[in-house]
């Protein structure tokens, strides 16, 4: 085991030319980053889990039943044996062959059979108070930690000339608020990480999840490597749009079309002003650039760069995904569905509703992210990360 960690903690691989871990320690003059700093993320991940329970129940939900939020689910389908064991012991979504068998078994036509099937696969959808609950809060949290990046980033060098980013490095002091941004933030994504199994389900769950690893690998290994400067830089920048989007979603839920549709937009406008153009042209350019000029090379830096590309890529796909729908909502009046990662599993509760009644838009519930996210995001027709 000492054979493994000493070469996984290998200085040449995490640190450049001439500096080594004892370098590194904390003294009485100057506190460093330290790895074991990062256990405290596990129990704070916990306890930001249970807040989040009771801010839901005791905060959220008597704000969303005084908005006149919708408290009851999607309508629920006539109780029936036979479909009952189909859909639970066989399938959710039944070819044509065995819709023509259960119409001759039940003498119900193919028609109302596969409406009984879209109407159970919806009665597993969350209720409108339970999305509404679940984006406050993390409208809430996003609110507050960009409010608190932004108060701390404000008193920063290299908030204005990201150089400073790397001016000492790595002998750059690690001062109590960057330390509490640093642990908070990567707490919240590791809640994030686990909650996601019992949170809405959404169709891209997968590249949420892909998400919220490839952030709380990015915070963890920033932090090991002290480039926590340009991480805050980091963080900051993709917890503005997460903002925007739970408040979009919130106004949805209360019924406030209007205002829904004005954040929604406003939410497209943040995102790809910060995704496509702030965090290349200035994330991404003292990182692959400034830091070689300033330190050289070595592996970590390497291994930083790749999952800073890899966000970028994930920024790209969700671009693309808003843009689609921030087009539809200016051409067609009316938001459409958020795509990035806010669609649950199954997407067929529209189908349930005559055509005649179809809601305009609705935003669904993500971060980081974003929150994002995930916490996050877009498909056709409403509105709903992570950074």
């Amino acid at each position: 085991m000492a054979g493994i960690l000493a070469w996984f903690w290998n200085e040449r691989f995490w640190l450049p030319h001439n500096v080594t871990w004892a370098d590194l320690q904390s003294t009485e003059e100057a506190a460093f980053p330290q790895a074991e700093d990062l256990y405290l993320a596990f129990p704070l991940a916990f306890c930001i889990f249970m807040i989040r329970l009771l801010f839901e129940r005791f905060i959220a939900k008597p704000c969303a039943l005084g908005l006149k939020v919708q408290a009851n689910g999607p309508q629920k389908a006539q109780p029936n044996a036979i479909l009952e064991k189909v859909f639970t012991a066989i399938t959710k979504h039944p070819d044509e062959k065995r819709l023509e068998g259960l119409s001759k078994q039940l003498d119900w036509d193919v028609r109302s059979i596969q409406r009984w099937f879209r109407q159970r696969r919806n009665q597993e959808k969350p209720s409108t108070l339970t999305k509404f609950c679940e984006s406050m809060w993390r409208f809430t949290f996003y609110l507050y930690i960009f409010t608190y990046g932004v108060r701390f980033l404000k008193k920063t060098p290299w908030l204005w000339n990201t150089t400073q980013c790397w001016n000492g490095y790595p002998y750059q002091p690690l001062m109590p608020d960057l330390h509490y941004y640093y642990i908070v933030e990567l707490s919240f994504y590791w809640s994030l990480m686990f909650s996601q199994f019992i949170d809405i389900k959404r169709k891209d769950f997968g590249i949420m999840f892909t998400h919220h690893i490839v952030t709380v690998t990015l915070i963890t290994f920033s932090y090991v490597t002290n480039l926590t400067r340009v991480g805050t830089l980091t963080l900051c920048l993709h917890d503005a749009a997460d903002v925007v989007l739970e408040a979009a979603k919130m106004a949805n839920y209360c019924k406030c079309q209007k205002l829904s549709d004005l954040l929604f937009l406003t939410f497209a406008i943040v995102f790809i002003v910060s995704r496509l153009g702030i965090y290349p042209l200035w994330i991404l350019n003292t990182t692959l650039f400034e830091l070689y000029e300033a330190l050289g090379n070595f592996p970590a830096l390497w291994v930083f760069n790749v999952l800073l590309v890899i966000l970028q890529i994930l920024h790209c796909f969700w671009s693309y995904l808003i843009i689609k729908a921030a087009y539809k909502a200016i051409s067609k009046g009316k938001v459409a569905k958020d795509d990035r990662s806010d669609i649950e599993s199954s997407s067929d509760e529209e189908e349930t509703v005559p055509r005649s009644k179809t809601p305009h838009s609705t935003i669904t519930t993500n971060g980081t992210g974003g929150a994002n996210g995930t916490n996050g995001y877009l498909t056709g027709g409403t509105c709903s990360e992570e950074h």
